[in-house]
């Protein structure tokens, strides 16, 4: 693509190419290709002629935006055309092969000083050649190259604007990704609602409330639709995975066009599974809103009530399951491919308990809702024993369980679960560290998932669904385990990996999650955020800057991957996609609450007094005692 002229543009850089620009100052990189997509895909409805003068006016926008560049100089207006951005005489300066030169400056081709200037840059000479052109000086260079670490910072908010979805000229989200070099598109240029939440909590530190508040409303709209697979309709409450900002014709006037939101409930996703996540990341979000925005209107607002109530009567519904806990399928949230976390993962668990905190404090008071507040408090107290109780382990819990009795009929039975400590794995033993402990990832009868489920545990340090003794734990082990959970990019998002013929009957042979990659085991950078929430409510910042650090050597020139692969995290994934928003966002609210702390009370639930008196109370009693029809009134086992 040729770049505008000089006169429509006058302070780009002319006469420099474009692949040199890329060389030389990365950090300003922004895809031409989807600013050129945004452009055409996310304005208001507008016919044919308006559309032309809209995209043109995005390209010229842009190529003046990414070619200001303050490490080159600029270039005099010698010539009377610009030089293409590519290559000259399509030959690229990179190649190293020497440019065509012309006295005339016709043609596309260089003049002799312009010959000489991009010589000389090209050999890394910051003192450019004379005829009026900028001389730039050693220490400028130097103080440029020195402010990088300030620099990273400004690019992820240039990336992170640049991701935003707009819709009727209103922005609405993000998308998921802006990778311009992977043909491959998929779903990655939808906004997905787990993926928005970094974004949103970023765009909320900074004071820009308008597109959180847009994306809530929106959504909730979305909410309401119709949806079905196979003439099978889920039931109501549930929120989209993500949705899509389409531009079509208008019905009657071929000339126009107009917008609309087109959601993905899950009919469209690989493996057709419904996001259970996405409803309870909606109301963490809503309460983040209100909380930093100082505006609870919109909470209190008639449809988002009932929203919320929607939300809960999914959530809380009878069903056949025993346990307090959400039964889910495989692939229901962050993992949403089949890596073996069907049943009650402790990621879905963490944030279904911060859900109900939120919603409880939200909702307004009103005899409609008295049966819905009893309800949401009987499933807290059980939710709350039933996760600390049995899904804790530590070294001591581990002898325990490595000397449980097995086929024990009883109502006081110790091994209620009935595990076979055959079960402990061998990786276990060794990896479990003296100080320290954590959450495991997932129990049903006669099987426990020991692996470490990095969101799961984090959330429930956040959430105060872990208590605080064990919210310590779980960051002593993070810290003892440093090697293996961090290493060279944060943040491991479950270990160990599933290998060999575990991995080929869990997760089915998929090529994608292959071990140590994706999500068996690769490290995503967007859990910082997630990790530094949790560090700032423990009073244990120090990790999180540790963890930011190690980040800020390479994401940013590996190009802001979506996830990295091998057991150290030293490779970008095979098949993550750059420019990934929420690496960008969840580097941004790590960078951002770590020079504010007190910010992070936004997405924190302090331990509530009620269900800490009940939880000791459940531990002392006998278990017998609530047997009979006139004990106390329990649907769970607990």
């Amino acid at each position: 693509m040729a770049m505008a002229s000089v006169e429509g543009c006058p302070h780009t850089l002319s006469g420099v190419p474009h692949s040199l620009h890329y060389h030389l100052s990365f950090l300003n990189y922004v895809s031409p290709v989807s600013s050129f997509s945004r452009g055409a895909n996310y304005g208001k409805r507008r016919d044919q002629k308006q559309m032309r003068w809209h995209e043109t006016s995005k390209i010229l926008k842009h190529q003046a935006r990414v070619h200001s560049i303050p490490t080159v100089a600029c270039i005099p207006r010698g010539s009377s055309e610009l030089i293409k951005s590519e290559s000259y005489s399509g030959l690229s300066v990179q190649s190293g092969t020497k440019p065509e030169v012309s006295h005339n400056g016709t043609n596309g081709q260089l003049t002799v000083e312009e010959s000489k200037a991009v010589q000389k840059l090209k050999k890394g000479n910051g003192n450019l050649a004379s005829n009026g052109m900028h001389m730039q000086s050693e220490a400028t260079r130097e103080k440029v190259q020195k402010g990088s670490s300030k620099s990273l910072e400004d690019e992820a908010w240039d990336l992170l604007r640049d991701s935003i979805a707009y819709y009727c000229n209103n922005p609405v989200g993000t998308i998921a990704a802006n990778d311009p070099s992977c043909p491959s598109i998929l779903n990655y240029d939808q906004v997905f609602i787990r993926d928005f939440v970094p974004s949103g909590i970023a765009f909320l530190l900074k004071g820009e409330f308008d597109i959180v508040r847009n994306f809530i409303l929106h959504t909730l709209q979305l909410q309401s639709w119709e949806k079905t697979m196979d003439s099978y309709s889920p039931g109501q409450g549930l929120m989209p995975a993500s949705f899509k900002v389409r531009t079509v014709p208008l019905e009657g006037d071929d000339s126009a066009t107009e917008e609309i939101l087109d959601p993905d409930f899950g009919e469209a996703a690989i493996g057709r599974v419904a996001p259970v996540d996405s409803g309870l990341w909606w109301i963490i979000l809503l309460r983040a809103y209100g909380k930093c925005s100082g505006d609870l209107s919109l909470q209190e607002r008639v449809d988002v009530q009932t929203g919320i109530k929607m939300i809960l009567k999914l959530c809380l519904a009878d069903g056949f399951d025993m346990f307090p806990t959400l039964l889910v399928t495989d692939g229901s949230c962050m993992i949403d491919r089949r890596m073996g976390i069907h049943g009650h993962p402790l990621e879905i668990q963490s944030l279904f308990y911060s859900a109900l905190l939120c919603a409880r404090e939200m909702l307004t008071r009103e005899d409609a809702s008295d049966d819905l507040v009893r309800a949401l408090n009987n499933r807290l107290i059980a939710l709350s024993f039933h996760i600390r109780e049995y899904y804790w382990i530590d070294m001591r819990k581990l002898n325990e369980i490595y000397r449980y009795t097995t086929e024990e009929y009883s109502y006081d039975a110790v091994n209620k679960f009935n595990i076979y400590p055959d079960q402990i794995p061998p990786w276990l033993v060794s990896w479990m560290p003296n100080r320290g402990g954590y959450l495991i990832g997932n129990l049903q009868p006669a099987h426990m998932d020991f692996r470490f489920f990095s969101l799961g545990n984090l959330w429930s340090v956040v959430s105060s669904l872990a208590t605080v003794d064990q919210s310590h734990a779980i960051l002593d082990l993070i810290e003892a385990k440093w090697a293996d959970l961090v290493a060279e990019m944060p943040f491991k998002i479950c270990y160990p990996a599933l290998e060999g013929q575990e991995w080929r009957i869990v997760t089915g042979s998929d090529p994608k999650n292959t071990p140590w990659s994706y999500h068996n085991g690769g490290a995503w950078p967007t859990l910082l955020w997630q990790l530094t929430v949790a560090c700032i409510k423990m009073n244990r910042p120090e990790i999180a800057e540790n963890a930011v650090r190690i980040a800020e050597r390479c994401i940013s020139n590996d190009k802001w991957p979506e996830y990295y692969d091998t057991k150290r995290a030293r490779f970008i994934g095979k098949q993550a996609r750059l420019f990934q928003t929420w690496s960008i966002a969840g580097y941004l609210v790590s960078k951002l609450l770590l020079s504010n702390p007190s910010a992070a009370r936004i997405l924190v639930n302090e331990e509530d007094v009620d269900l800490v008196n009940a939880f000791s109370c459940m531990i002392s009693s006998n278990p017998r005692r609530k047997r009979g029809r006139m004990a106390v009134e329990r649907r769970f086992i607990v």
